[in-house]
């Protein structure tokens, strides 16, 4: 990304410069305003000339908020749900009841770990069947007791290992979508981080779809994707521009409904800020879903799944 290493140099400075005036009780403020202010110019440009491999880097940030993060910081009374009720409880995927300004919502997403730790406990945000099962099963849950659904989707694609396509994995995603093209409550989705293939699907079914504005959304990997058709994956960043995996691209084509705005230079940088936004949307959101009759709402969920891929020749 363009002056990457000039604002790293400027975080730097503006760190050690609070650091030093709250040791040293001096007041450095308008030399740390100043610091950030030329911070953000540069932040400024660097985004707005961003490619959609620059994004993808965003994406995959490690201090990018993921699904418990959004949960901790827009939602209150979370009660964490457990288990498919079938074979065991997948980390990866996580949900249960909550609050938002008041509002009841059944909340699911994906969860990756920061640490090697949590990573290997989350594998890495990837989810076997159970974890799609468990969903589906908290899908259920919220329109028994007629509550709406907000996932947030961020994975590099389901788990793709030998144990999970011997219990299933096509099935259950390929039943996730089924089910939930004809869940009788309002479904609100949106892409946090990294939208990959099948895997995000699983949860991407959704009167309303959105994507975070530095998120990416796409059936296959910028790698996977050069490694096919290039036979070099060291060509990724010429697949991701190609693949039209960004936000506004996907908005363009009619696959999302809109782009959740983040905080200058990512979400990363300010998780309540970004929160904020993204509790806004799935606010006005729901109030608009919440006026339409069921009949009504599962016609309007089908067709905007059915006119996708529809071209006019000319």
């Amino acid at each position: 990304m363009k002056f990457s290493n000039e604002i790293l140099d400027l975080e730097n400075k503006i760190s050690e410069l609070k650091n030093f005036s709250k040791e040293k009780k001096i007041d450095l403020s308008s030399e740390v305003e100043k610091l950030s202010r030329e911070r953000d110019e540069l932040l400024k440009i660097s985004y707005a000339e961003m490619t959609d491999w620059d994004r993808v880097s965003i994406a995959r940030h490690p201090e990018r908020p993921y699904t418990l993060d959004y949960i901790e910081n827009m939602t209150e009374d979370f009660v964490e749900l457990h288990g498919d009720r079938l074979c065991k409880d997948d980390a990866a995927i996580v949900g249960g009841l909550c609050k938002i300004d008041g509002q009841k919502v059944m909340i699911v997403g994906h969860q990756k770990g920061r640490t090697i730790e949590e990573n290997i406990f989350r594998n890495f945000g990837m989810a076997s069947p159970e974890g799609y099962r468990k969903a589906l099963r908290l899908f259920k849950m919220a329109e028994r007791f007629s509550i709406p659904i907000v996932n947030l989707i961020d994975t590099a694609g389901a788990y793709p290992g030998l144990e999970a396509e011997k219990h299933g994995q096509g099935e259950a995603i390929a039943r996730n979508l089924m089910e939930m093209a004809g869940l009788k409550v309002p479904i609100v989705s949106v892409v946090i981080g990294e939208g990959g293939s099948g895997g995000a699907l699983a949860l991407g079914v959704a009167d309303k779809v959105y994507m975070m504005e530095n998120a990416v959304y796409s059936v296959i990997s910028p790698e996977g994707c050069a490694a096919i058709l290039y036979k070099d994956s060291s060509k990724a960043s010429e697949a991701a521009n190609n693949l039209k995996i960004s936000a506004t691209s996907l908005q363009s084509l009619g696959i999302i409904d809109g782009i959740v705005k983040e905080p200058l230079g990512g979400a990363h940088r300010d998780y309540k800020c970004a929160a904020n936004d993204l509790k806004s949307v799935i606010l006005s959101s729901l109030l608009e879903l919440s006026k339409l009759d069921v009949d009504t709402l599962l016609k309007n969920r089908y067709n905007k799944f059915r006119k996708m891929g529809s071209f006019l020749e000319r």
